[in-house]
């Protein structure tokens, strides 16, 4: 036979039931099943009061009845709950606004500039605090959203933002050079970089690398040399804003002309994280270390030719400048078939609203197999739309202006940086994000993957290059839109089926 504490606990568990139990098809259907939870109930109650009379004291048998009490008031409460809340089987998904809460409409941009007179603080409305220990102002000036981030920051991901000022710069007679790699910026494993200069002449000495060669002109111009595998020669000259790219292991040279009288300085990037520009194969550095019989026998001459090689590589060196209609040394294996320099400021670039993109890969410059560029221009309030790149990182070099970007690495994770010009930005490949203008002047800066083909997904609708033509929010069903985003119907209506690229000010 039960004990009387058994036959409580079971009615309470009987009781609890009723409310746990599935929903059923109809209000009926759940009000009958509640009420036999009910009388199940009242009946172990009933059969507990019994037991308690014979086995224990009046005063045991008060104490049954205010138990017995609760369980039924339990019980009713159960019923009524099933009663007025069993769902329909042809009822609609809850609103969002039942599921999480509405995102916030705080204001979240940038809370100072550059040029702000005050000192910026770590506060963001209510959050934070002021800073009463030391600050390096300057730089949390040009950082606001480190300091003080949007609300909508979460998270963690990993730094992505190297500017080349911070970079240890190797200084040359005739010039200079500065690199960022995974030493500096961990997060970018696929791609580093190299900012150099030449004055008018200098040489940067013939020499070839593992990785591919692919560069950006900043000012100036550069002739550049090279030969491929076959024995076929190239010259060719690169203005500003041209390219040029040079394979794994195809050996090249560089010289500033006088064009400019400052002669050049240009971006150098190439498909690997780990690159050095110490660890360059340079044709001084290698014959210094080949015994001079060595090289008399492979050259077929006397050694006396080799007295005056250099004892160490040279690396970056003075030089007369290269005559303006040079020509590439006669070659009886004729030419390269295709050339390594692309002149991109030939090119017209694309009119948006509110800037510009200009987009170079292998179907428009064919010998530049490993990577692909954009040359993007956002006007004042103007921003570079939500997008990601699907399979390809994104490593990015500011050239002017000043620019917002927050990136999104999934599971709630974000975080917003602040870029100006000569500063380097990275993107994972899959990371949502978008480049915002937060200047007063255009905001230019390249988007450079390590790829052949060029390729972003937008997240308002699809993209219009051959080489990668996806569509999504636009084009996906508005009901579907609707029960993501809780959107009215104007605003899906208004979704763009079009590639917006750059997005201009409202």
């Amino acid at each position: 036979m039960l004990t009387f504490t058994k036959a409580i606990f079971c009615a309470v568990v009987l009781a609890k039931y009723s409310v746990a139990a599935p929903a059923v098809a109809s209000a009926a259907s759940a009000s009958s099943l509640a009420s036999t939870a009910f009388a199940s109930a009242s009946s172990a109650v009933s059969s507990a009061f019994a037991s308690a009379s014979s086995a224990a004291s009046a005063s045991a048998s008060s104490a049954a009845s205010a138990s017995a009490s609760a369980v039924a008031s339990s019980a009713s409460s159960a019923l009524a709950h099933s009663g007025s809340t069993a769902p329909s089987s042809t009822s609609s998904a809850p609103p969002a606004s039942e599921t999480v809460p509405f995102a916030s409409d705080d204001p979240n941009g940038p809370l100072w500039s550059e040029d702000s007179t005050s000192d910026p603080e770590a506060i963001r409305d209510t959050l934070g605090a002021t800073i009463i220990g030391p600050q390096n102002v300057p730089i949390a000036l040009q950082n606001p959203d480190l300091l003080a981030p949007p609300t909508t920051d979460e998270g963690s991901v990993q730094n992505a933002k190297w500017p080349f000022a911070l970079s240890h710069n190797r200084l040359q007679t005739g010039g200079w050079a500065r690199q960022q790699n995974v030493d500096v910026m961990p997060i970018a494993q696929s791609m580093a970089g190299v900012n150099m200069r030449l004055e008018p002449g200098a040489v940067r000495e013939l020499h070839w690398h593992k990785t591919a060669e692919w560069s950006y002109v900043i000012k100036g111009s550069v002739q550049v040399t090279s030969i491929n595998s076959d024995g076929q020669n190239y010259l060719g000259t690169a203005s500003a804003g041209d390219l040029w790219y040079f394979p794994p292991g195809v050996p090249h040279s560089l010289q500033a002309t006088d064009d400019d009288p400052d002669g050049t300085e240009f971006l150098l990037v190439f498909n690997d994280g780990a690159f050095s520009e110490d660890s360059t194969f340079l044709l001084t550095d290698w014959l210094a270390h080949v015994p001079k019989e060595v090289l008399a026998k492979n050259f077929k001459t006397n050694i006396s030719a080799f007295d005056h090689i250099p004892s160490r590589q040279l690396y970056i060196f003075p030089a007369a400048p290269p005559p303006d209609n040079a020509k590439a040394v006669s070659d009886p294996q004729g030419e390269v078939p295709s050339p390594f320099v692309y002149h991109l400021s030939q090119v017209k670039a694309t009119q948006l609203d509110g800037g510009s993109v200009k987009v170079v890969d292998s179907t428009t410059f064919p010998v530049s197999q490993a990577i692909a560029v954009a040359e993007v221009t956002v006007e004042p309030g103007a921003m570079r739309e939500l997008h990601w790149h699907p399979t390809q990182d994104e490593w990015t070099y500011y050239l002017e202006g000043d620019g917002r970007v927050t990136l999104f690495a999934a599971q709630s994770n974000a975080r917003t940086f602040n870029y100006n010009a000569g500063d380097v930005g990275f993107v994972p490949a899959s990371f949502g994000h978008y480049v915002e203008n937060i200047g007063n002047t255009t905001l230019r800066y390249l988007e450079i993957f390590a790829t052949d083909r060029y390729q972003d997904i937008s997240l308002n609708q699809r993209t219009l290059r051959r080489c990668g033509s996806y569509q999504w929010l636009a084009l996906t069903p508005p009901e579907l839109v609707k029960a993501h985003l809780d959107l009215d119907d104007d605003t899906i209506a208004h979704l763009s089926k079009t590639k917006y690229t750059v997005v201009g000010p409202s």
